[in-house]
């Protein structure tokens, strides 16, 4: 168990992908509110995003892209800790130190490795080994919480696995972490298919995706071309045929934070789907749009970025390095004075 005076919080976002109104809404959102509440760790993880061929420049405009976009939504160094992955040496060491007791059978079966390297030729061993990495990235903390999507449960349990058989081998060490999947705005669909889940790597599609720079004439264009059926009906509605229609509404709804009977009086004399669209536009836009400015004020102080993710690595090491450090003394390596 941990001994932590408030509950502990691990969360992790790639840098790569556009990101989009689906990560913002089902989790960078729900960041920013909740994170007074408990002791939050927000972790750029570049290290994850190697398990495919990277253009080096391109990562690194990234990485910076998505520090500046997080504070520009509203987390505050003084009160998480942001930082980047590979900025704490103690994720990579303790993915190596994990990888020697997590049998190989364990990773083969995880979901998303079988449908990713079904679709590659060459599969790289990072692709494979992903989920231990994410597994120290959660342990190192003494996380209790991940707020995870459905897709990556699975990865978190496979920490708590992971987590269970040191404990048992070398003794109580690690907190056994639970995954936490947000009610609000966790599943926002893909525009041109809302019966598949938004994703980043599709971001760069016309028509999928709402990225979160997006200007307000393309943020309409993407909403007016938006999947919705042949009916005028503005409900919410298990029917499959009303998935486009359930998912703007769901947009609208994680926006406004209005019940879901609210958001159907709000529609109750809308003419049509050309004026549910034309509305979720207009509070997609009035949301962004202070979001895209201060992105353009942190950009244009790339001194003032590196500050916090310096200081942000500082707070996280102070965490993760000693713990690495009763890993491997665990583990049995000798561990030289100081580290």
């Amino acid at each position: 168990m941990s001994t932590h005076a408030r509950p502990r919080v691990f969360s992790g976002i790639q840098p790569t992908g556009g990101i989009h109104i689906g990560n913002y809404l089902g989790a960078i959102k729900g960041w920013v509110a909740r994170q007074d509440e408990k002791e939050n760790y927000f972790c750029i993880v570049d290290l994850h995003a190697l398990t495919v061929p990277q253009d080096p420049a391109a990562l690194r405009e990234q990485v910076w892209m998505m520090t500046a976009l997080l504070l520009a939504a509203g987390l505050d160094p003084a009160r998480c800790t942001l930082f980047v992955q590979s900025h704490v040496r103690a994720h990579a060491e303790a993915c190596w130190l994990l990888n020697c007791i997590t049998p190989l059978g364990w990773l083969q079966r995880m979901t998303q490795y079988k449908d990713k390297s079904a679709r590659h030729e060459t599969v790289l061993t990072g692709l494979l080994d992903y989920p231990v990495l994410m597994a120290g990235d959660i342990l190192l903390y003494d996380t209790d919480e991940v707020p995870v999507g459905e897709d990556q449960k699975q990865h978190v349990e496979l920490a708590r696995d992971i987590a269970g058989r040191f404990n048992h081998h070398h003794g109580d060490f690690f907190t056994l972490p639970r995954a936490v999947i947000p009610e609000i705005g966790a599943r926002i669909m893909g525009l041109d298919d809302p019966t598949a889940k938004m994703s980043k790597s599709l971001a760069h599609v016309e028509g999928h995706a709402i990225r979160l720079l997006d200007p307000p004439k393309a943020i309409e264009r993407a909403l007016k071309r938006a999947v919705t059926d042949s009916g005028r009906e503005i409900r919410f509605s298990d029917a499959p045929e009303k998935a486009g229609v359930n998912n703007l509404l769901a947009i609208y709804k994680a926006i406004t934070g209005r019940s879901a009977a609210e958001v159907e009086d709000d529609f109750a004399t809308a003419r049509g789907y050309g004026d549910l669209k034309q509305r979720v536009a207009d509070v997609v836009v009035a949301e962004l749009a202070p979001l895209q400015a201060r992105y353009a004020q942190y950009r244009a102080d790339p001194a003032e970025l590196e500050r916090c993710l310096a200081r942000g690595a500082a707070q996280a090491a102070a965490v993760a390095e000693p713990k690495l450090a009763a890993l491997k003394a665990r583990m049995g390596l000798v561990v030289p004075v100081g580290g």
